[in-house]
């Protein structure tokens, strides 16, 4: 019991409390019966204890829920883009021959353990042991916006740890690996081990498991959705196609090599590909600007801040490219999310670049390297090198004298001689300082660009840090720290960034605005989405503009922005349920539509609003119950919507069309075109064919010709799936006299699209159909009948 609550306080981040509640006996079983009051009790402050709140309402209705087919119980199941690690232990067969039973089952339980020690480091789930497998998910149940590269890492770690474990006799123990991405559905996971009764369907662990088998013993072969998402980020050799036992065709797959050499994130990810900078001329003058005033002797300091995927980096490499003309020294470092914990790694990762390390140094050339690079900064190098040497994990052998510092001062005095080298460089010539991602940054680099900040005031230096929202230094005071906050790009910037992606050639204007619409302005979602429709054969090239190539879809998510949403959403696993219901009502929802709809009391159900408000990931207008609610991104609603199986979507939606007919007439009278829309995704399509008729018709009557076409001819492509009866003839009859006055209306008496509508209804309304009704093949001839005297 002691293991599941400390799991369950993991899952939710917050299992610094378990010490409480194991003090105050709290079980599984006690979890739905909590109130905020006992939660104050155990010591818990309001963030952690709405989120407990949330997750211990989602637990009850779990445990009501039973066996039945609620959506409690289908909701935990989900669509996911998952990467998929699968590990072999190399010759196990013919050690199981030498080796007693005992011997080898301490074997295979070392083996075991250091791969489930690289996979937990860069959060992945083990799923399943399988004898001398080891299967892992990257992406649930808690995603992050790199799983793929999180897989790729923890494979390299992994090969590498095994291939250091000695047994009996000396010899080395080897693993091969096989990764790969794709959709899956994917059961709820209680604790490892629990995907045995839960297994992942779709082919992508299938096809982890059957690149291992190509993998040479201490390799990690990658599938080509995975390479796909890596970049350059990783070296890598392109095997020949392969033939995979269950796969039809021959596949491509990666060896990895490496992590790549570059220095650079922002590069290695889309440099590729990048596009010209749109929108952010201003925010570029104002660090041009800056970077003026440090050259001056002015030391600026620059917090860059803005959400995933708004520009932050994309402007520091257009700020590098304005100034290759200017004489400074640049000096770059960057966060990284798997190294929060890790004293110094921006810096450590600066000063190795900058030395020129390379793999094969040996320790004396190693030494050679760092006190050249210390040598441009400072004069000081007797007590400069051991310093730093000792951060990098570099011999000085006998030629420093022992520091015999206490561990407090060593630190202090590392820090200062950091901060003193850029002083030295700045004296020479103005220093350009770039730290990218600082909301990952480790506490003691945080400490070090404190100093630092005070220090460059005085100094021609100036110091840019990228950020997202989360990231609050104590720096912003400083007269010298200047707060800059990247904004979404405006529709007419947004459309330019499609014309340079498109090179100029005009896209069809309903996708121009479907894409303008679901990437609000965000420069890396309007990249990525116009990227996949070029991609995805859905459009004809004429030469000076793309014509679509069958009937308008929607457009899929990126696979390579899918983990980053549903890492957004996880993050907030809890009350996630909320989101996705909300997601199924529409981009906007209201208090009281998901109230009806959800089976959370109103306690709960403002509890997880508030959380989803506070996260950023929806907007709130008005007080609840009377309260509105805005889906902050389109796509992040598309990943909730997405991630429900379609048999749950089916279920929210029958539920919100019937809602909005029995409780919010209003809404089925002057929107029945949102009703309509509910009972197509529903799967009823009669009662979805009533209101898009509807639709149709009280558009028409406004003069909204445009939308009375597009719900007329909704109507009709449901009524072309369903079987030839004298029923659906009928209606198509209906469908097609009503579209064809707004066709006229829009075009004219004379428009072919006029006589295809009329021509249609009268062939419907004749033999050998002759029970459709006079009046209906009347209507049709007199239809005909106006087109051909217009022409």
């Amino acid at each position: 019991m002691a293991n599941e609550i400390e799991q369950w306080l993991g899952e939710l981040d917050v299992a610094k409390y378990v010490d409480a509640f194991k003090e105050h006996e709290v079980g599984l079983r006690d979890l739905p019966h909590l109130t905020d009051d006992d939660l104050k009790t155990l010591g818990l402050p309001l963030g952690p204890r709405r989120r407990l709140l949330a997750a211990a309402a989602t637990l009850a209705r779990q445990i009501a829920a039973g066996a039945s087919d609620e959506p409690a119980t289908r909701s935990q199941a989900e669509r996911r883009q998952l990467t998929v690690l699968f590990s072999d232990l190399v010759g196990s067969t013919e050690l199981s021959a030498r080796f007693d039973p005992e011997e080898m089952s301490a074997i295979i339980r070392g083996y075991h353990n250091v791969v489930a020690r690289e996979i937990r480091r860069f959060e992945g789930h083990i799923a399943n042991y399988r004898g001398d497998g080891v299967l892992a998910y990257f992406g649930y149940p808690k995603a992050h916006e790199d799983d793929a590269e999180r897989a790729v890492r923890a494979g390299l770690g992994l090969v590498d740890a095994v291939s250091k474990v000695t047994i009996p006799g000396g010899e080395t123990l080897f693993a091969r690996v096989g990764i790969a991405t794709g959709a899956v559905v994917v059961g709820e996971l209680i604790g490892e081990g629990a995907a045995q009764q839960n297994e992942v369907v779709g082919e992508t662990p299938n096809l982890a498991a059957r690149l291992q088998t190509i993998a040479e013993p201490g390799t990690v072969v990658i599938a080509a959705n995975t390479q796909r998402l890596l970049g350059d980020l990783f070296e890598l050799v392109d095997l020949a196609p392969q033939r995979l036992k269950g796969f039809a065709e021959p596949l491509s797959a990666y060896r990895v090599e490496g992590k790549s050499r570059g220095e650079d994130r922002f590069e290695a990810l889309r440099g590729h590909r990048l596009t010209p900078l749109v929108g952010r001329e201003h925010e570029l003058g104002l660090l041009l600007d800056r970077f003026e005033r440090a050259q001056e002797g002015e030391g600026q300091v620059v917090l860059l801040g803005g959400e995933p995927g708004i520009g932050k980096s994309r402007i520091v490499h257009t700020l590098r490219g304005r100034l290759t003309d200017r004489v400074y020294t640049p000096l770059s470092s960057y966060c990284s999310p798997y190294h929060i914990n890790t004293a110094l790694y921006p810096v450590i990762g600066l000063l190795e670049r900058a030395a020129g390390f390379e793999r094969a140094d040996p320790p004396a050339v190693a030494l050679t390297k760092i006190e050249a690079l210390l040598a441009l900064g400072t004069r000081e190098l007797q007590e400069a090198v051991p310093l730093i040497a000792e951060l990098l994990g570099i011999s000085i052998g006998e030629k420093y004298p022992p520091m015999n510092l206490m561990p407090e001062r060593q630190k202090q005095r590392t820090l200062e001689v950091l901060v003193e080298q850029v002083a030295g460089l700045a004296r020479k010539q103005p220093v350009l300082a770039i730290c990218e991602d600082a909301h990952w940054i480790d506490p003691t680099t945080l400490e070090m660009f404190g100093l630092l900040i005070e220090r460059v005031q005085k100094l021609p230096v100036l110091f840019l840090i990228t950020h997202r929202p989360e990231f609050n230094p104590d720096w912003k005071s400083y007269t010298h720290v200047m707060q800059l906050s990247l904004t979404r790009l405006t529709r007419g910037h947004g459309t330019t960034m499609l014309q340079q992606i498109t090179r100029g050639k005009a896209l069809p204007s309903e996708l121009r605005d479907q894409i303008l619409v679901r990437t609000d302005g965000v420069p890396l979602f309007v990249e990525e989405l116009a990227t996949t429709v070029l991609e995805s054969g859905r459009l004809q090239d004429l030469g000076d503009h793309y014509e679509l190539a069958g009937p308008m879809a929607p457009i899929p998510i990126p696979t390579t922005l899918h983990d980053s949403l549903m890492a957004r959403l996880d993050r907030l696993a809890p009350v996630k349920e909320v989101a996705q219901i909300g997601a199924v009502i529409g981009r906007e929802f209201v208090h009281e539509q998901l109230a009806a709809v959800s089976s959370f009391s109103e306690g709960q159900l403002t509890v997880a609003l508030d959380q989803l408000v506070e996260s950023g990931l929806i907007f709130r207008r008005g007080t609840p119950p009377d309260a509105t609610y805005t889906f902050k991104h389109a796509l992040v609603q598309d990943a909730a919507y997405q991630s429900l199986l379609r048999t749950t979507r089916r279920h929210y939606h029958a539920q919100i069309a019937r809602l909005f007919e029995q409780r919010f007439p209003e809404i089925a009278e002057t929107q029945a075109e949102l009703v309509a829309h509910h009972y197509t995704e529903a799967g009823d399509p009669e009662q979805a064919l009533l209101y898009w008729h509807q639709a149709g018709r009280r558009a028409a009557r406004r003069s909204a010709n445009t939308e009375a076409i597009g719900h007329f001819t909704r109507g009709l492509e449901i009524l072309s799936q369903l079987p030839d009866t004298l029923q659906r003839t009928e209606r198509e009859i209906d469908f097609q006299m009503s579209l064809g006055p707004a066709y006229i209306a829009m075009k004219g008496h004379g428009a072919p699209e006029v006589a295809a509508t009329h021509n249609r209804a009268r062939e419907l309304g004749g033999p050998p159909a002759p029970l459709a009704g006079a009046r209906r093949i009347m209507r049709a001839l007199h239809g005909t009948g106006s087109v051909h005297d217009c022409v």
